[in-house]
Order: C-alpha cells, then sequence, then structure tokens
C-alpha cells in the first residue's frame, strides 16, 4: 500500500473510517511528512504503535473552530510550535519581523503567533474542555524552565506554566511519547503521570517532590538576581546527561516544576526504526498551488545518519535538546532511504547531505560515556581534546563509499557542519581526502566563528591556529588532487566577550585570507545555551568569571560592519570603528588596509576581491550542480 499523508480534516478520517482521533497535533509548521521534521515523527511514531493521529497544521489561532476540524482527541491535544522557536521564526536578532517563513507554504510569514506554545494551548482548552494538553517541540524543551527571553529583555517563568498545559516534554520524544500514550490509553489520568523521563510536571505541594530531587533557586530568585540565574543554569547544564541527572525543582510562587532526567538516547535499532516508519517524504498536496514548503528543498533529498553532539558550542542549544551521547543509524537503513530517494521522480542523482547536527560523528566520543554519561567538569574536543576521545572516521567513509556505489547516485554531498578540530585529529588521512574529492561541491562550509582566544574560549570552541591548520591542509590536499575548491566560515559577531578590538582582529584576518561573507550572523540569544546566559548576566556560568557583553544596538552595527568591510553602506561605521581603537593604521591604501582614507578611494583590494569574486562564480556553479540542472 502507498504511503498517504495522515488526517488533516474531517473527510480524511471519513476516508480512514475514523469516527475520531486519539491524538491531534497542532503544529507551528506546514503538514510535512518528512523525517527532518519533528511532528511527522511523533505522529508517525504514535500510528505506528497503532493510535490514531490527526494533523492541525498552522490553524488560525484566532478561530477557536479551528481547532474542531478533527473533532474531540480521544486521549490528548499535542501542541508544537514548530521545528524552530516561534519567536525566532517570527522575529530577526534585531527584533524586527520577518517576511518570511521557510516552514509556511510558499515562505510567507506571520502563519504562526508569537509564543505559539501558550497560544496553541490556550486555543486547544477552548475548543475542548477537559482534555489534556501535551506541550513539546524545541520551543518547549528549551523554555522548561525559567529562561531568558531576549524578545521582552526578562525572565519568564517555565512555558509549562504560562501555557497552562498538563505536561512538557523535552528532548527527543519518540521514547517519552509512546510511554505517555501507553498510559493515558490504560486510563491513567495525568496527574498520575509523573515519573516519564524526558517530562515536566507542575505540582502544588512540596510534599509532592520526589525525595532526591535537586531543589534550584525559585522563579523570584532568579528573576531578579542575575548570579543566581547563572548558578541555576550551571545545575540544570550539568543535568542534561541521561544517565547521571537527578530530578530538578523550580519553585514558582506557590507551585513547582518538576523537571524529570532526560530520556536515554535511541539505540541503532530504534533510530533506525525511526526513519523505517512510513513517511511520504513530501508536504502535503494542498500546499501545491502556493510553491510548497521551502524547508523541505533544503532536506528533501538529503539523509540523516545521526544525533546528539560533543562539540560542546555554548551558543547551541543541542546540549539541552539532543544530548552530548552520539546516535547513530545503520548502513542499512541510511541505504534503505537513499533508495527511496533514488525512486522519487524529482530525484536527480544528487544527495544534497549525509549529515545530522555534526556530520563526521558516528559514535559516542567514548565507551565511558555510554557507562558514565557525559562529564559534567570537561568537555570532549576543548580546550584540548580528551585523552579519552575516539577518533576515527571509518565507519562515516564506509556508509558513504556505499552509497556512492549505488545505481542512480551522480554525487553525495556533506553539508552539515563538519568538526574540523576532530577531523584533524585522525592521523588516517583518508576520510579527509575522500572529503575533497568526493563529497564538496565547490565549497566546504565550516564554522570557526571567531579568532578571539578569549572568545573562542567562551564560544567553547577549538583555537584559532587550529583553523589555520585546517585550511592549510584543506588547500594541500585540493591540489593534490587537483581541485580548485574554497572554503565558507561561519563568523559570529557580538558573542558575548567580544570587544570592538576583537571585531577589528576578525575583520584582519578576513582581509588577510581573502574572504568577506555575504552575510554576517549576529548573536542571537536563543533561550538553553550557555551563550545567552552569559548575555544576560554578564558572568561565564561555568566559570563564575565576569563576561564583557555588548548589548546596545549601536555597538552591535559596529562589529557587524567590520565583518563586512568592503561594502560601501559600511564605510563610515568601519571608519568609526577604527578610530574608536586608535587603528588609523588600517585606513588608507596600505596591503592591510580595510577602508581606503575617503569613500570610493584607492585600497589594495586584491587580495579580497579576487578570491572572492572566483568563489561566487564558483559557488554559482555549485548550486546550479546541485540542483541537477
Amino acid at each position: 500500500m502507498r504511503n498517504s499523508f495522515l488526517p488533516i480534516n474531517r473527510n480524511d478520517m471519513d476516508l480512514r473510517g475514523w469516527d475520531h482521533c486519539d491524538f491531534v497535533l497542532i503544529s507551528g509548521d506546514a503538514y510535512v511528512d518528512h523525517p527532518s521534521f519533528a511532528s511527522a515523527i511523533i505522529s508517525r511514531t504514535l500510528e505506528s504503535a497503532g493510535f490514531k493521529v490527526g494533523i492541525l497544521a498552522q490553524p488560525d489561532w484566532k478561530d477557536p473552530e479551528a481547532f474542531r476540524q478533527l473533532g474531540k482527541p480521544g486521549l490528548a491535544f499535542l501542541v508544537s510550535p514548530g521545528n524552530i522557536d516561534s519567536m525566532v521564526s517570527r522575529y530577526t536578532v534585531n527584533r524586527k519581523i520577518r517576511h518570511n517563513d521557510a516552514y509556511t507554504p510558499g515562505g510567507e510569514g506571520g502563519k504562526r503567533p508569537d509564543r505559539a506554545s501558550i497560544v496553541y494551548t490556550s486555543m486547544a482548552r477552548q475548543a475542548y474542555k477537559g482534555v489534556p494538553v501535551i506541550l513539546g517541540g524545541l520551543e518547549a524543551s528549551l523554555r522548561r524552565l525559567s529562561h531568558y527571553d531576549y524578545w521582552s529583555d526578562k525572565v519568564r517563568r517555565s512555558v509549562l506554566l504560562d501555557s497552562k498545559a498538563d505536561l512538557l516534554m523535552y528532548g527527543m520524544g519518540e521514547k517519552s511519547m509512546l510511554i505517555l500514550a501507553d498510559l493515558l490509553k490504560k486510563g491513567i489520568p495525568m496527574k498520575g503521570i509523573r515519573d516519564v523521563r524526558g517530562t515536566v510536571y507542575a505540582v502544588n505541594s512540596q510534599d509532592q517532590i520526589p525525595s532526591d530531587a535537586i531543589i534550584l533557586p525559585s522563579f523570584e530568585e532568579v528573576s531578579t538576581n542575575k548570579k543566581n540565574y547563572a548558578e541555576s543554569f550551571l545545575v540544570q547544564y550539568q543535568n542534561t546527561d541521561p544517565l547521571v541527572s537527578k530530578v530538578l525543582v523550580e519553585p514558582c510562587g506557590t507551585r513547582f516544576v518538576v523537571q524529570n532526567p532526560p530520556a536515554l538516547p535511541l539505540n541503532q535499532e530504534e533510530m533506525d526504526q525511526t526513519y523505517r516508519l512510513p513517511y511520504v517524504r513530501k508536504s502535503h498536496p494542498e500546499y501545491d498551488e502556493a510553491g510548497g514548503i521551502p524547508a523541505l528543498q533544503e532536506v528533501e533529498f538529503s539523509l540523516v545518519h545521526n544525533r546528539g553532539c560533543y562539540g560542546g558550542c555554548n551558543f547551541c542549544a543541542l546540549t539541552f535538546h539532543q544530548g552530548r551521547i552520539v546516535s547513530a543509524r545503520s548502513h542499512d537503513s541510511v541505504i534503505s532511504e537513499a533508495q527511496k530517494l533514488i525512486e522519487d521522480p524529482g530525484f536527480k542523482g544528487y544527495i544534497h547531505d549525509v549529515g545530522g547536527p555534526t556530520a563526521n560523528f558516528r559514535k559516542p566520543s567514548c565507551p565511558n560515556q555510554l557507562v558514565r554519561g557525559a562529564c559534567q567538569d570537561r568537555q570532549c574536543l576543548t580546550p584540548e581534546p580528551c585523552q579519552n576521545l575516539e577518533v576515527d572516521h571509518r565507519d562515516y567513509l564506509s556508509l558513504l563509499r556505499k552509497l556512492r556505489k549505488l545505481k542512480g547516485i551522480k554525487k553525495v554531498f556533506i553539508r552539515s557542519g563538519i568538526r574540523f578540530d576532530y577531523l584533524l585529529q585522525d592521523r588516517d588521512e583518508t576520510f579527509f581526502k575522500e572529503l575533497c574529492e568526493h563529497h564538496i561541491s565547490g565549497q566546504l562550509k565550516v564554522a570557526p566563528e571567531h579568532t578571539s582566544p578569549r572568545v573562542l574560549e567562551l564560544m567553547n570552541k577549538q583555537k584559532h591556529p587550529v583553523y589555520r591548520k585546517f585550511m592549510k591542509r584543506y588547500s594541500e590536499i585540493n591540489q593534490e588532487i587537483k581541485k580548485k575548491q574554497f572554503m565558507v566560515p561561519y563568523f559570529i559577531s557580538s558573542h558575548p566577550g567580544s570587544l570592538l578590538k576583537d571585531g577589528i582582529a576578525l575583520a584582519e584576518f578576513m582581509k588577510e585570507t581573502g574572504f568577506v561573507p555575504d552575510q554576517v550572523q549576529d548573536f542571537y540569544p536563543t533561550p538553553g545555551t550557555v551563550s545567552t546566559c552569559m548575555y544576560y548576566t554578564g558572568i561565564n556560568p561555568i566559570t563564575g568569571e565576569t563576561v564583557p557583553v555588548v548589548t546596545k544596538e549601536r555597538d552591535k552595527r559596529l562589529q557587524r560592519a567590520l565583518l563586512q568591510f568592503n561594502k560601501a553602506e559600511n564605510y563610515k561605521l568601519v571608519k568609526e570603528a577604527l578610530l574608536l581603537e586608535k587603528r588609523s593604521d588600517l585606513i588608507g591604501s596600505g596591503p592591510k588596509c580595510l577602508i581606503p582614507s575617503y569613500p570610493g578611494g584607492a585600497i589594495s583590494r586584491k587580495s579580497v576581491t579576487s578570491k572572492r569574486n572566483h568563489q561566487q562564480k564558483r559557488s554559482k556553479k555549485s548550486n546550479r550542480f546541485i540542483k541537477g540542472s
């Protein structure tokens, strides 16, 4: 039987002979039945266990009737604001409304509300009183306890309390969801579900708190004292591993928010089962007229082979969501999915990515992680690679070779992030060489993020000389295989700890290497990251040290302009920044100067423009090549 979409209206339910749904999943994204979309994974997981699941995708949040389209769910509403935080979907880092939304038909903006977790839960309550509401998705996961909210510039309490949902699921939810569904099917009331891993609930009495729980500072304490906030965050950060984490309790007014330990990561068999489910792998046909879903175009012909990341970047929320223990699918599972791509009429022979959070991780960093959990007091890769780190690309390379040999495959690309510091630790360069020879479409995207030793330390990134070493070896290998391929590095401006002098040093590095980015990402303080804690408190929660933070828009603009010093519209800002730091030596016509003495003046730009123009041409060719045209 050909795969079919899950019901989105009563007609779909009638065709299946359903008089009700067990679960109605309310999603802030359009309905895309593809394993890169969390709502698809959860709904198909429930379906595989025999539950009837309907989808309400981007319902009109101002109309209670929109939440009654599938009738009253027999067990619960499931609320997921979407693949990313609804506030990030709606607003830029400058707090301006975005005009586009990649998870909406035709990329149209404005189809989901601010703080969708709260709004959708409220509307579900209005639609059918008494029906349990379970909150999940990335937004809920990272807002499960008190958190700094950048958009209102204040600390907000747990979204479980603000939304008035019955229960919150955090992290990767397949295991938690199946346990919850089974308990609800058995008639267990929501108030009786208290010990499911990966869930958060609220109680009214201290007597209802588990005896072995860690009591965090209260919401009132963390919302009025930044030191308390940083200390509470550190305890949460140290309790993200499923093997060693304790129950955490956060008092809030007269209530107590209780966080159970994270769900255990999926083993290989369970990972394979998740990706074996009968996904249609398309967006719902009702979106075709609007032009489909842009976010699907990025992943439709890509393969996810792993979960979790022990890279530990402080600006990334993966530690709080997927965790540091890496799980991977079997080769047979990934190859089976590749065969489905080959059979797709729209497939042109190019697999766009074989990746995940970090593409070149295929197993836990060391055997100890599976026995004792990830270390609470140290990182796997920084400031120096741990002596217990197992560096081995052979399994990943074997998988890529198998995919390359499949009939119907022209190219297998890797677009996910490569940890180049991990790659350099591998004494066997076979993977590095085959990466350059077979898996790059003219340019390799990497994330050195900065050059300042202090900023990199606060980011928990590798030292800058490591990136220079990688650049050199990457260039040498490409010369050996007679290919002209480039690197596209990502940098973040205005990260906590980054001063104006650091932005200037980064601009000097760009001038030296001949690369100036077309787009620059300002640090975006989203919930659930160490860097966001630094941004709000001015304290590094790991060390307790004070961190300088750029919060004023003018100061951010100066740092951002430095990273695009060659743009005419940035001239005044760059000059202002250089003069403030007494770096007039970088103004003029010399080979190291960033800007000329006056707008439109002469400057030695050969190192930037010649390489960059050639790289842009290569990039355009690569994009056409990937699309198969």
